[in-house]
């Protein structure tokens, strides 16, 4: 019996080389010659950098197109909207802005004539002192601490099967707001800046005060204005006859915004220190 055993011998060329014997009665064979072996080379590439400009401004370049893409799609539906109004829906949206326009620039006249006179040192302690007062009664109405008065309008919400909810009556209280209503009350309940109506049909709450129909809605403010921005197509009076029920709108020289709601402490906020001190 035998067994193999390696043996290293050095070929003619000095490089080393295998060869494998056995010791037994065969005798050993003639060493083969081996090819010259190259000297490994070792290859060593940079590894690639990545292109973050590159991904960072294709990102970029997406965002924008993305953006883009959405106000495009969003001027071309209402585009559409306005395209399939009728003519008198048409004007009397373009009398709502241009009302809200000349509002707009009355406030703006009111407010530089305000700083004209404050800062020309005639009476300005008097004017100061009366400017402050009507802030502040301005902020109470504004907040529905104090009764008001003023021309306006009264919508009243019939809703015989239950289905006008929270949602309606938020779009109307939004939309007079978007027309110009300095204060308003709905079912008797002030609506101030933090107000709440919550609750689905048959089950609305204002404030946390549960209120049923018919819901009546006094505002305050350009008549004209606040009853046009109740007959926009799609608002306020389509949805509630969708629901089932009926709107009617009274415009008059003078209507009385009478609920008050107590004023709204802050618990976080405060006065900012002033920079000048």
């Amino acid at each position: 019996m035998w067994l193999p055993s390696a043996v290293i011998c050095s070929g003619p060329d000095g490089v080393a080389t295998d060869k494998e014997t056995t010791t037994g009665a065969e005798p050993a064979s003639e060493p083969v010659p081996q090819p010259k072996r190259e000297p490994a080379t070792i290859r060593t590439e940079a590894a690639p950098t990545r292109p973050w400009v590159a991904v960072a401004l294709i990102g970029l370049l997406c965002a924008m197109l993305g953006f883009a893409l959405a106000v495009q799609l969003r001027t071309v539906d209402s585009d559409q909207g306005l395209a399939g109004a009728r003519e008198e829906d048409l004007a009397r949206i373009l009398a709502d802005l241009e009302s809200r326009q000349d509002r707009l620039r009355s406030e703006i006249s009111e407010q530089q004539d305000l700083l004209e006179q404050l800062g020309s040192g005639e009476d300005s302690a008097a004017a100061a002192v009366e400017e402050a007062r009507r802030q502040a009664e301005a902020l109470a109405i504004l907040n529905g601490t104090i009764a008001a008065v003023g021309p306006g309008l009264t919508i009243t919400i019939r809703d015989p099967d239950s289905k006008v909810d929270s949602a309606i009556l938020l779009d109307a209280v939004q939309e007079l707001r978007g027309a110009g209503a300095e204060t308003m009350q709905v079912a008797g309940v002030r609506i101030g800046v933090s107000s709440a109506l919550v609750g689905e049909a048959g089950d609305v709450r204002i404030d946390g005060i549960e209120v049923s129909a018919p819901y009546e809605i006094v505002a305050i403010g350009d008549s004209q204005t606040l009853a046009t921005a109740m007959q926009i197509p799609g608002g306020v009076e389509d949805k509630v006859i969708q629901a089932g029920g009926s709107i009617e709108v009274v415009a008059a020289d003078q209507v009385t915004v009478d609920a008050l709601r107590p004023l709204d402490e802050p618990e976080y906020a405060e006065p900012a220190p002033d920079p000048d001190d």
